[in-house]
């Protein structure tokens, strides 16, 4: 029998749908997601910890759960909202339904509400507080005001990893990726261009990375605002100082910039999804970029050594920089991932040809 389930914003509009995965209860932002395909990927990204996901295409768990198109070991994110949860998936990798491992994880999920119509409200309104509820509250107007009036910030802890991992792999190049959160296809990028990566956590000092003596530093994306975290900004720029070739990807991009003195302010949805156009604007060639972040760099107010490299076509927003005065550069988008378009995975080449790689520098 179907349990009913509600989901309460922060501005006192309420749903009632389906209560499928984890019966229980899930407060945290809601965000919405454009992408088609790629849920395991989504759910288990680290930039979702601690956030509510919609889910815009209607129906989600068609192939079922699928293990090796996950971006991280478990799910990421509080709690799951989809038009409808597939319950006969097909597909010849299929290992289980989409339900049952949503319950197996404790993530809460609603179905059978109108995510069109919540979508359009979040675009309209700005992302804003939520709660997936199990029982309907008796003061809604109350209810909503309490949880307009929580803070809810991703744990850092909980997306990066908890000590660090050693190289698996030989390689060209030494390389350490600064993990605030990454997606584990960053990793296999580094590694399939020859790169012997060193994993270490997001709050690893600068001088423990440059003992390794690194070719070269990648920062993660991750979760939450930049604002909240200028410890790591700061041992950026000590690594900067190094002149050791960096790249920044979404959230390692908005600190990198931090670190340089620039500035950061929230968008009022984000950009979250598997289409998001950008331009290049040294090239004018325009790529589709997989996103997940709720932050941007103040283009406005950019630093004397960064020059804008990349903007997003849909709102002018900051999407890279290259650094003039060191070899680094950073992007808001990532640059290749599960489920999402590879249009701009030469960026990886770039960032070999910075150490010394004898791939073409875009």
């Amino acid at each position: 029998m179907d349990k009913k389930g509600y989901l309460l914003l922060s501005d006192g509009t309420l749903y009632e749908g389906v209560l499928r995965g984890a019966y229980k209860d899930a407060a945290a932002e809601v965000v919405f997601l454009t992408s088609v395909v790629g849920y395991m990927d989504t759910l288990t990204d680290p930039a979702y910890e601690g956030q509510i996901v919609v889910q815009t295409f209607p129906q989600i768990g068609n192939y079922g759960v699928v293990p090796l198109e996950r971006a991280n070991a478990k799910p990421q994110v509080s709690g799951y909202i989809c038009r409808e949860l597939c319950e006969e998936p097909s597909n010849f990798r299929c290992q289980g339904k989409l339900g049952d491992y949503l319950s197996q994880n404790g993530i809460p999920c609603l179905t059978d509400i109108d995510t069109r119509a919540l979508t359009r409200r979040l675009r309209d309104k700005g992302v804003m507080n939520g709660a997936i509820l199990t029982e309907k509250p008796e003061n809604v107007a109350e209810a909503a005001a309490k949880l307009a009036a929580q803070s809810f910030k991703p744990d850092m802890a909980k997306a990066t990893v908890p000590q660090i991992i050693s190289a698996e792999k030989s390689g060209t190049n030494n390389v350490v990726l600064w993990d605030l959160g990454a997606m584990g296809d960053t990793l296999q990028q580094l590694e399939s261009r020859g790169c012997a990566v060193t994993i270490v956590p997001a709050f690893t000092s600068a001088d423990k990375i440059m003992s390794y003596a690194p070719d070269g530093v990648v920062i993660t994306g991750g979760a939450g605002n930049p604002e909240d975290y200028t410890a790591i900004a700061g041992e950026i720029a000590q690594v900067c100082k190094k002149h050791v070739p960096v790249m920044g990807i979404g959230l390692g991009h908005q600190l990198l910039a931090i670190s340089q003195g620039a500035a950061t302010a929230k968008l009022p949805f984000g950009h979250r999804g598997g289409n998001q156009p950008i331009e290049d604007v040294k090239t004018g060639n325009c790529y589709v970029t997989s996103q997940n972040h709720g932050y941007e760099v103040d283009k406005s107010a950019l630093p004397a050594n960064a020059s804008l490299r990349f903007v997003n076509r849909n709102d002018g927003s900051c999407e890279g920089i290259d650094y003039m005065d060191m070899p680094a550069f950073s992007v808001q988008f990532q640059p290749a991932a599960c489920g999402g378009p590879l249009d701009t995975r030469f960026l990886y080449d770039r960032f070999i040809a910075l150490m010394g790689g004898n791939k073409e520098c875009r």
